[in-house]
């Protein structure tokens, strides 16, 4: 809360100054808010617990930092040149099971998360149902095509409404909050609000911090993001996109990042019927941004809750791993050659359908169910016990889980199917089926939640990253022939080709100038 017109309270003080009241507390000095200002006099110093950090004091206050000027470590440092940016990448995963969306149908619900994103990767999984017709005829695109449309809406439209709840943080790390669903939201403690600082930037923090630490939820297009005029805006431009039978990936960056995006491949790997078809496998798409190499596969892997069923999935780990393959063209010689396989990229999203089901033998399901106890379920996930065996995913990393199980559920119901069914064939135990892991350096997990959406018999899931980027040119452009504009490029699916959308629809990427700005042609959708 603010006390007077220019004044901070400490609830919602900046990082720095909430350090500099922390030394002078651990010191006994006293520190009154009142008298301290934002519009003071200010200069900078250097403390001697701060190592490398400088702290923005007022002058009369000046003296607490040292007690003599010529004492050895006082030496003025200019501050170092940073080659690198912290953006947030909102990560989701959805298995539709095999519905087309109806035109009402709202994302919000799922594409909401704490803070706006700067890019956009959205899986899904049976976009199409995985009949013959489907697995071995043509492509059925109509699906897909929606699923742009709404997405597109969804992040380029203004959403003056967004659900808020409150998070008391004081200074440690609060449980976790019931939300009625039994999911539970883990609440940010006020040192994760700190580090939000720097990643969050002034104006967008002090939206997320108030006088009680509230943290709200946005929704794509809110008005959190400011509009230079009232008028909606194209945000958000499609990068790639790629569809393999009911699997669909789609990347979408922000407008004025879509100029920095280059390499753009994509791999799929079919794992089902007869271990290459495409009804279960996977999607993979390679990028650089800036000059930060991203791989992000979406997979569909082989379902079932047999015993031994579990293998058959790190074998489909195993193998999209060891088949997933980027072919790019020749290079010049002061060229970085991109990533060949996933493993070689810089980071790595792994997200989709898992179907890691929980392990045979869970006998108390039920009660664990009703008393919302799923820390003692994921004991059984078997994800988590193959990935501690070392069998799959070694190295990957996964946050904590707080929400219910996200399959399998009567469609348009709050009720798990093992619940009301009284067929064996049809009682699937309750599992974490849909997950997103993660692989490298310089990513940091904000947020990993499910959506509430009763559209299909999943819960659709989704994740909030912070993502640091190496800007920096290492290498200077051998051509300054084409300006890189947010437009279309041409895919062997025409009928996904859409404005303010660079697509990959073939293993193959044809390579086009682009040089057409999208600013000021209509959209198809």
């Amino acid at each position: 809360m603010r006390t007077e017109r220019g004044k901070i309270s400490k609830s919602s003080w900046p990082k720095i100054i909430v350090r500099k009241w922390l030394n002078l507390q651990s010191r006994g000095d006293e520190f009154h808010s009142d008298s301290f200002s934002l519009k003071d006099k200010t200069e900078r110093r250097k403390s001697c617990s701060d190592k490398d950090r400088y702290v923005v004091v007022p002058e009369k206050f000046s003296g607490w930092l040292m007690e003599a000027n010529d004492g050895p470590g006082f030496e003025p440092v200019a501050p170092a040149l940073t080659d690198t940016q912290n953006l947030r990448m909102f990560v989701g995963t959805w298995n539709v099971g095999g519905k087309s969306p109806h035109e009402g149908l709202n994302l919000k619900d799922w594409l909401r998360s704490p803070a706006p994103a700067d890019i956009y990767v959205l899986g899904f999984q049976e976009i199409v149902p995985l009949n013959a017709g489907n697995v071995l005829g043509a492509e059925d695109y109509g699906p897909a095509t929606k699923w742009l449309s709404l997405i597109r809406q969804a992040l380029n439209t203004k959403d003056p409404e967004f659900p808020q709840y409150n998070n008391n943080a004081t200074g440690a790390e609060l449980s976790p909050q019931d939300d009625g669903h039994g999911s539970l939201k883990p609440r940010l403690s006020f040192s994760d609000l700190l580090s939000l600082e720097d990643e969050l930037g002034i104006q967008d923090f002090q939206k997320m911090v108030d006088s009680n630490v509230n943290l709200e939820e946005y929704s794509p297009g809110s008005p959190f993001k400011s509009e230079k005029d009232g008028s909606t805006q194209q945000r958000f431009c499609l990068a790639a996109s790629k569809q393999m039978v009911g699997i669909f990936l789609c990347v979408w960056v922000r407008a004025d990042l879509y100029k920095h995006v280059s390499n753009l491949k994509v791999s799929c790997v079919g794992r089902g019927i007869m271990g290459y078809l495409g009804n279960k496998g996977s999607i993979s798409i390679s990028m650089t941004l800036y000059q930060t190499t991203f791989c992000f596969v979406c997979t569909h892997l082989t379902s079932g809750e047999k015993d031994g069923d579990e293998a058959r999935r790190n074998s489909d780990v195993v193998e999209i791993l060891k088949k997933t393959r980027f072919s790019h063209s020749s290079r010049g010689p002061e060229q970085t050659i991109p990533p060949d396989t996933i493993l070689e990229h810089d980071k790595i999203i792994w997200l989709g359908d898992l179907n890691y089901r929980l392990a045979v033998g869970c006998g108390n399901m039920h009660d664990l169910l009703r008393k919302h106890d799923w820390e003692a379920l994921l004991e059984k996930d078997q994800l988590r016990i193959e990935q501690r065996a070392g069998r799959v995913f070694k190295g990957w990393e996964e946050g904590r889980i707080y929400f219910p199980p996200t399959y399998k559920y009567l469609t348009n119901s709050n009720s798990y199917v093992v619940q009301t069914s009284k067929s064996k064939e049809k009682r699937r135990t309750p599992a974490w089926c849909d997950r997103i892991l993660w692989k490298g350096e310089g990513l940091k997990q904000i947020w990993y939640h499910r959506g509430e959406s009763k559209f299909s018999d999943h819960r659709p899931v989704y994740s909030l990253f912070s993502v640091q980027i190496d800007i920096a040119n290492k290498y200077k452009p051998t051509s300054t022939k084409f300006t890189k504009f947010c437009t279309n490029r041409l895919s062997t699916n025409t009928a996904l080709s859409t404005t303010c959308a660079a697509k990959v629809q073939a293993e193959e990427l044809l390579l086009v100038g682009r040089a057409r700005s999208c600013i000021h042609t209509a959209s198809r959708f």
